[in-house]
């Protein structure tokens, strides 16, 4: 798969984003949003595969204010480094620089103008948060950890978002799910789902947690939703 590193200015400041191109060279846009860990090789992976399906997909660097180009993994010194990076994290400045990051996309020359976001972990609550700052024309949430505390944000969010919960998730608790499900019930473009017997990080075949069948069922269900929203 073809990509590219892009630089976004902010000011008189930077920061990189990974970009990923479909085999046809142009199609729709997706704002891929990272995990705690960074642009890491998984951030890369899925971009790729997004890619392969016909998408221009940006990845941001979200933690440049902190350290650019950030890269861990999921296992000892480097989980508790993504721990400090995640508190440390300003999310309403991080907020304003994926909205820059999206413009940047939506303006991309190989992009039709048709835009989505995904995120995982942090980034699928950014991504949430993002649809309801930003003209987005779908969203797509795995594992959002702390999205239960914005729901108030819901009503802005006019795309279809499909929301992906893992049932052992010790990072978003069968408490903050059942917020999330009554807090959105009244809203018909939200697709919410939960999969049984699965933990945080389910979609990452680079983590314990990783399994196969939900990775999949999640994976089939994002795909439908961005097909019909970005490719019409």
């Amino acid at each position: 798969m073809a990509s590219e590193k892009v630089s976004i200015t902010i000011g008189d400041e930077f920061f990189d984003a990974y970009v990923s191109l479909p085999p046809q060279g142009s199609g729709p846009g997706i704002l891929l949003i990272q995990e705690i860990f960074g642009v890491n090789q998984h951030i890369r992976d899925v971009a790729d595969r997004l890619a392969a399906e016909g998408y221009i997909v940006m990845a941001p660097d979200l933690f440049w204010r902190m350290k650019h180009n950030i890269q861990l993994g999921y296992e000892g010194a480097d989980f508790e480094q993504a721990l400090k990076y995640f508190e440390a994290f300003d999310e309403n400045k991080g907020l304003s620089d994926l909205k820059e990051a999206a413009s940047n996309l939506r303006d991309h020359k190989k992009c039709t103008g048709r835009i989505g976001a995904m995120g995982f972990c942090l980034g699928g609550k950014l991504a949430y948060r993002l649809a309801s700052q930003f003209n987005l024309n779908a969203t797509i949430c795995y594992y959002p950890v702390g999205l239960e505390k914005h729901l108030e944000e819901a009503k802005r969010v006019r795309c279809e978002t499909a929301i992906h919960f893992a049932e052992l998730d010790h990072f978003v608790p069968q408490a903050s799910v059942e917020k999330v499900v009554e807090g959105l019930a009244d809203r018909p473009n939200f697709h919410i789902y939960q999969y049984e017997g699965v933990d945080h990080g389910f979609n990452c075949d680079a983590r314990d947690s990783y399994n196969k069948q939900a990775a999949d069922l999640a994976w089939s269900r994002s795909i439908d939703i961005l097909t019909k929203e970005l490719m019409g």
